[in-house]
């Protein structure tokens, strides 16, 4: 594993290399997100997190995923034309990875070591069994739109299941937490 989260390779959804390095001293949100799902709505909430808290050092940063039903098919370039044109997405987007598995990411196999529970995976789970899908075992990531918070020295603090919406208490409590702590 790296030493730290910001020395992780990723590319930007142009394909661009870069790594979190940029966003050091910042409170980040990292979601993997996905265009065909039922939670795709929450885009939009994503989107108002930025908004609202970008001048404190804070940035949702959305990382495609197709891991759960092919749910983002699309190539970087679709999907970044669907996040601009159709929830207006500001925050930045990188490559799509895989974010379960034996392929997964080293930036997910980071996040998922350092907080191996999901707050409220139970209830997503009993939520896919509903649908006949049988989740991912722990500590993968459930679905798409699961969120990992990220302090400003690096380390991720809290995990949230998929189905926390974006404007849920708990997460806007959750980052504020973060962001008071200057």
């Amino acid at each position: 594993m790296m030493s730290s989260i910001y020395d992780i390779p990723v590319n930007k959804i142009d394909g661009s290399a870069a790594t979190l390095g940029e966003h050091k001293g910042e409170v980040l949100l990292v979601v993997n997100v996905a265009s065909k799902c039922g939670l795709t709505p929450q885009y939009e909430g994503l989107e108002a997190l930025q908004e609202k808290y970008a001048g404190k050092k804070f940035t949702v940063l959305g990382f495609p995923a197709n891991d759960f039903a092919a749910q983002e098919p699309g190539s970087d370039e679709e999907i970044e034309r669907f996040c601009k044109t159709t929830y207006s997405v500001q925050f930045p987007l990188y490559s799509k990875i895989v974010v379960t598995g034996a392929q997964k990411h080293p930036l997910y196999q980071h996040l998922t070591a350092e907080v191996p529970e999901t707050e409220g995976r139970d209830a997503m789970e009993t939520m896919l069994r509903g649908y006949k899908m049988e989740p991912t075992a722990k500590p993968e990531v459930v679905w798409n739109f699961e969120k990992f918070l990220v302090n400003r020295q690096g380390k991720v603090v809290r995990r949230f299941a998929p189905d926390t919406a974006p404007d849920a208490p708990k997460l806007v409590e959750a980052i504020e937490a973060e962001l008071a702590k200057g």
